[in-house]
């Protein structure tokens, strides 16, 4: 199975993993179904695409099932085994010291900085109701500056005629 080429792209249809890895759409769908993380949903809804290396693990699933005939349970114990180990205690030390010893808190006073000023943000009138009190609090000013200025008597003139 190591004589397969993988075309060189980041992302793959359903239909061209099926076509690489020479198998039928229903097995890979039931592999699916046993290895929740192999592939990914474009969308809510959308197509799956799978990645490089979601093409390799696929690869790798179909050489345990149908070269060493293990179960998908076989196969599943046989790539956790394979898996990298979890940071030990001496290799999580050059972690913790990098990220700080307060990291948390930091991470807690950006959050909270974060949550304030959404606070604001949605606690702000919106431009439509400040524009709106604008009009009503300041009556219209007249031409001549009056704000409540009767007609004058030449207006009314020429009106009449």
């Amino acid at each position: 199975m190591s004589d397969v080429e993988i075309p060189k792209r980041a992302l793959f249809k359903s239909s061209e993993v099926c076509e690489i890895a020479s198998v039928q759409p229903y097995v890979l769908r039931s592999w699916e179904s046993e290895f929740p993380d192999l592939g990914v949903a474009k969308s809510s809804g959308g197509p799956r695409v799978y990645r490089r290396a979601d093409v390799e693990r696929v690869l790798r699933i179909k050489q345990l099932v149908f070269a060493d005939g293990l179960t998908l349970a076989g196969v599943r114990r046989r790539i956790e085994e394979e898996a990298p180990d979890v940071l030990e205690e001496a290799d999580e030390a050059p972690m913790t010291e990098l990220l700080g010893r307060n990291a948390r808190e930091r991470l807690a006073d950006v959050k909270k900085g974060l949550r304030g000023i959404l606070e604001l943000i949605s606690s702000r009138p919106s431009q439509a109701q400040v524009s709106r009190v604008a009009r009503v609090a300041a009556p219209a000013k007249r031409k001549n500056g009056a704000r409540h200025a009767k007609p004058s008597a030449r207006t009314s003139r020429k009106r009449r005629r």
